[in-house]
């Protein structure tokens, strides 16, 4: 991931690629069934390209009416943007920035209700490693680079401590008419899990509309089926080092994928802090170069992606025992060449 400048709520735009389609015809493809009986070669492609979630997306689709395949894309755009609309932090006006700023929030969307209940969930799966509140962290580490120039030593040891008093994800009340934080300051960020609730959207959305062999690419990836060819679709972990290479490939039907690692953004030069924080310690996690989650679904990869960040081996393979048709591929080495595959 990279991002081209820092703000107080998080680092903005522009996501580097940490997962690549490998397909020939490159970007990717949702197939209609009648594009499937022709043949997709046969079907010319409707296309679209944009930012969902601070993230480079694409979809493109195959279908026999090109005009039907347009206003298809177009309802995927708007549940793209509907869904910014609540889980946004860089929107004044969203539902989690409305959130933060009051400490609660009254007639909470449902999806804001769904998804931080399913944050929590995760944060009970990972024993913590995953917590949406850790929002005061990045406030803490943003602050000190502003302060010192470079932001490499990070936060003294009194403000880590009080930006640690506000992170945990237990003292978040959620009810479909209200949600409340149990201390004023505290804060959400849902970098590490909206964007695969987002992609699971979209990708039932296109299901809905009769669309059978799926790849949903918007930051994470979320196949249903396999590509219109008969084949699964060809993806690659990029390899976190050389970022012009692929350190894992791999071929995906009916499965999501998702991948979180340290080393698209560090506050200084040293790279001893980036975006990732273990919320246990305030520190960013140095076990792996970057974490791969395969799941059933791109919510629970992106969750487990982040949260086996700040875990250790022992501990991932514990939450994988317990995670159906979930496996995890971590990448490490000085050129990213070590790979280990854990669970399914």
């Amino acid at each position: 991931m990279k991002f081209s400048s820092l703000d107080s709520r998080g680092p903005v735009l522009s996501r580097r690629r940490a997962l690549v389609i490998m397909a020939a015809a490159g970007g990717l493809g949702l197939a209609f069934k009648g594009a499937k009986a022709r043949g997709a070669s046969d079907v010319a492609p409707v296309r679209w390209r944009g930012v969902a979630l601070g993230a480079r997306a694409e979809m493109i689709l195959y279908h026999p009416n090109r005009v039907e395949g347009r206003k298809i894309l177009d309802r995927a755009v708007l549940e793209v943007r509907r869904l910014e609309n609540v889980f946004s932090l860089y929107k004044a006006s969203s539902a989690l920035s409305r959130l933060n700023g009051a400490g609660y929030l009254d007639a909470p969307p449902l999806d804001l209700v769904r998804l931080l209940s399913t944050a929590q969930r995760f944060g009970d799966i990972s024993g913590g490693a995953f917590d949406m509140t850790v929002q005061p962290l990045w406030a803490a580490y943003a602050r000190a680079a502003q302060i010192d120039g470079g932001g490499s030593q990070g936060p003294d040891a009194r403000r880590l401590r009080a930006a640690l008093e506000l992170v945990d994800y237990r003292r978040v009340d959620i009810q479909t008419g209200r949600i409340a934080f149990a201390k004023p300051a505290m804060a959400i960020t849902l970098n590490g899990i909206a964007q695969g609730y987002v992609t699971d959207r979209v990708a039932d959305l296109l299901g809905q509309e009769g669309i059978d062999d799926i790849l949903v690419d918007l930051g994470e990836m979320r196949a249903l089926g396999g590509h219109p060819d008969g084949r699964p679709w060809r993806v690659g972990v990029q390899n976190p080092v050389h970022r012009d290479k692929v350190s894992v490939p791999l071929a995906l039907r009916d499965k999501a994928l998702a991948t979180s690692g340290g080393y698209g953004f560090a506050f200084g030069d040293n790279g001893e802090n980036t975006h990732i924080f273990d919320p246990r310690t305030g520190r960013s996690p140095k076990r792996y170069e970057s974490v791969s989650v395969t799941a059933p679904h791109a919510v629970t990869a992106d969750a487990l992606s982040t949260a086996f960040c700040c875990m250790d081996t022992d501990a991932i393979k514990t939450v994988l025992g317990k995670m159906r048709d979930t496996g995890a591929i971590i990448v490490n080495g000085v050129n990213g060449e070590k790979v280990t595959r854990l669970g399914a």
